[in-house]
């Protein structure tokens, strides 16, 4: 009864949603729970991942093979939590300090997410490193159950530690920026406070927010936001709240909000919106050109 009670409070306060039964919302509460004794706890978006709700906003990647054209290739990076973390990474064609961190959707770091690394990589003139991290250790999900599944259970110490290993990677004089598409959309802010006075730059796409403030006002960058009005897993009312609290706790803060649905930019989605993915590219371009550039 009190793990449905609090499962309860927290659909109340907005953590969980989708209308979850109520033994889905209390195995959440209670993991979110066990989480937060040993000091990190799911982020509300993971919570979600495993509700046949948020699994059926996302329709299955079509197949799709990808051959980078600018030497990107698969590495492996020291962990601080001892085990490798991997990364797909594409030089600069001369030793820069400049990194673009890219951080994957729910399916994984897919060839979909290494053609988009590449496409940034040459907007920006080869002249910054940039770095797609792999979130799940290898785990590349074909099926909504697996992303679903892969995203739920990613541990929140691993993942940080996974960023780090990437902050690390390049190193103390670095300057990052990030960007990354829905469960990468929350990561790149994420990705952005561990950066610390090392972060330039922030994109984020239809991820779900950080909305305490108290950790918003140590971000050292602004943001820019792309979301969609039709987005039920991320909808106009928390991005309105997010704006809110960037400002609140004065860091600046830019929405894009199209008439869209969640992952409209993925051309892999039979609801890929064409006009609002070469908008939004457009804005993310130059905003990351004049951080990194």
């Amino acid at each position: 009864m009190k793990k449905i009670l609090l499962a309860l409070s927290l659909l109340i306060s907005g953590t969980l949603s989708y209308g979850q039964s109520c033994c889905e919302e209390a195995t959440a509460a209670c993991h979110e729970t066990k989480d937060q004794a040993k000091g990190l706890a799911p982020d509300p978006m993971q919570l979600m991942a495993s509700t046949k709700e948020f699994q059926a906003m996302h329709v299955e990647p079509l197949p799709f093979t990808f051959v980078s054209k600018a030497g990107g290739e698969m590495i492996k990076m020291d962990a601080p939590d001892g085990k490798a973390a991997n990364g797909f990474f594409i030089k600069a064609k001369n030793p820069s300090n400049k990194y673009l961190l890219v951080y994957q959707e729910w399916w994984g770091l897919n060839d979909y997410v290494k053609q988009e690394a590449e496409k940034y990589y040459n907007e920006l003139d080869g002249k910054v490193n940039v770095l797609a991290l792999d979130m799940y250790d290898g785990n590349v999900a074909t099926t909504r159950e697996d992303a679903g599944k892969y995203m739920s259970q990613a541990k929140p110490e691993r993942l940080e530690s996974i960023m780090k290993a990437g902050i690390n990677y390049g190193g103390p004089k670095a300057e990052f920026a990030s960007i990354g598409w829905c469960f990468g959309g929350m990561l790149s802010l994420k990705s952005a406070l561990l950066e610390g006075s090392q972060a330039v730059g922030c994109v984020m796409y239809y991820g779900r927010p950080e909305q305490d403030i108290d950790k918003l006002k140590a971000l050292k960058t602004d943001v820019i936001g792309f979301f969609g009005k039709k987005d039920k897993g991320i909808p106009p009312t928390v991005v309105e709240q997010f704006e809110k609290n960037m400002k609140m706790a004065g860091k600046k803060i830019e929405v894009k909000m199209y008439d869209a649905d969640h992952a409209f930019a993925n051309p892999s989605n039979p609801i890929y919106d064409e006009a609002a993915t070469k908008d939004a590219f457009q804005h993310s371009s130059e905003y990351l050109k004049k951080k990194l550039l």
